[in-house]
């Protein structure tokens, strides 16, 4: 939906299964529109569509292409932005690591995203910009295996930025890619990202004129388990001269390491997602896990005032409850610099994809649970002046109905 000062909200549909296209558009039927009629009625309403690669192609195809503008239509729904993260399954099997690959150093990450693009500018609404979202480059195992993938990432995404660059001013629309840093990614902190950019740009001068086209999607939970500021490493990537193309509204997983945390955490050990581990001791990060598996082993014992965070979304609308805590307040930190930099970031995006994963007592029917997130989410907003009071009233009425 649209808020104040040019921003688009939505909630990311890679929270529901889908990885063909008749699947994507079914979960749209039955949990997006739902969704749509409680918290938006009367009102244009965005959708944050997740495509990995098979939808995609699928839904290139004349026919489909057709009867989904048709679809959006009909139902007064308008796609602003797409997840092109995860490139095939993303739900229901092992996923882990492979979730990066294939990764910027491959002609299928080229290709895809590219495709993305061209589907894209023919479900924006007029005015609108449009902005993809992908990969941190690569995984920092993946690269420290094989380094010479390093400039192979580079020249694919110049030749993306340059595509981008093309079709914005074939079709006049503003167009933008968003990297999206991850624990133990190739990008990962706020300085790594302006690092990796500043080795693009000496890859190539012409880069320089091409990041308008090719930013950052900064996600909450993923900067926060960083242990992050989020004043700080936003300013960091604003000096740096990169685009914010996208803000994902997301919470992580903190606790203390003692016998209790421990304890707890085992209901958050699934075998689908990658749940990186990383370790505060004395005000600074102090071990980083691939995985919380691999942290709930290590034999290293707990020093008082150490903290984990594990990059496992939880919902925003409610605190996971004791032990644990939630980084909930790195997200309104991220909304009050947007606030206070109005214009920075035009596309805001609800990213708790982890409902088939959570403990079941964390777990609500999908749809009032999105629906709560949107009057979490919107109270937020209007409390700095980038949504409309009433319209966050509206939908905090519907979430305790």
């Amino acid at each position: 939906m649209k808020l104040n000062h040019g921003i688009h909200l939505a909630y990311c549909t890679n929270v529901h299964r889908g990885e063909t296209w008749a699947e994507t558009l079914a979960a749209l039927e039955r949990h997006t529109l739902p969704v749509r009629r409680r918290v938006a009625p009367g009102r244009a309403y965005a959708i944050g569509l997740r495509l990995g690669h098979r939808a995609a192609e699928e839904l290139a195809q004349p026919e489909a292409l057709a009867a989904f503008r048709t679809w959006l239509d009909r139902h007064d729904c308008y796609v602003f932005t797409i997840n092109g993260f995860p490139y095939g399954s993303f739900h229901g099997t092992r996923v882990k690591e492979q979730v990066y690959a294939p990764d910027w150093a491959t002609a299928e990450r080229l290709t895809y995203t590219k495709r993305l693009f061209d589907l894209l500018v023919q479900l924006l609404p007029a005015g609108a910009a449009g902005s993809v979202s992908t990969v941190p480059a690569s995984f920092k195992a993946f690269v420290a295996a094989d380094p010479g993938r390093r400039p192979a990432i580079f020249a694919n995404l110049t030749a993306c930025a340059r595509y981008i660059a093309t079709l914005s001013e074939k079709t006049g629309r503003d167009l933008h890619l968003g990297l999206e840093p991850e624990p133990l990614c190739l990008i990962e902190t706020s300085g790594e990202t302006v690092d990796f950019f500043n080795d693009w740009r000496a890859s190539d001068p012409a880069v320089e004129s091409l990041l308008r086209f090719v930013g950052v999607n900064y996600d909450c939970c993923h900067l926060a388990v960083e242990f992050e500021s989020p004043a700080v490493a936003l300013d960091r990537m604003a000096d740096a001269g990169l685009r914010l193309s996208k803000l994902h509204l997301s919470s992580a997983l903190r606790v203390r390491p003692d016998a209790e945390g421990r304890r707890a955490l085992a209901a958050f050990v699934e075998p689908t997602y990658l749940h990186q581990v990383v370790v505060a001791r004395r005000g600074g990060v102090h071990r980083r896990f691939v995985d919380l598996p691999e942290a709930l082993a290590d034999s290293e014992p707990s020093q008082s005032g150490d903290e984990w965070r594990i990059h496992f979304h939880v919902p925003l609308h409610a605190a996971p409850g004791a032990p644990f805590g939630d980084t909930r307040d790195h997200l309104l930190g991220a909304l009050d610099w947007l606030a206070a930099r109005r214009g920075a970031c035009e596309h805001l995006e609800m990213e708790t994809y982890t409902w088939e994963v959570l403990p079941p007592a964390m777990r609500l029917k999908i749809e009032d649970q999105l629906v709560r997130e949107y009057a979490w989410t919107l109270d937020a907003c209007a409390q700095r002046g980038l949504a409309d009071v009433g319209v966050a009233a509206q939908c905090a009425r519907e979430a305790g109905a």
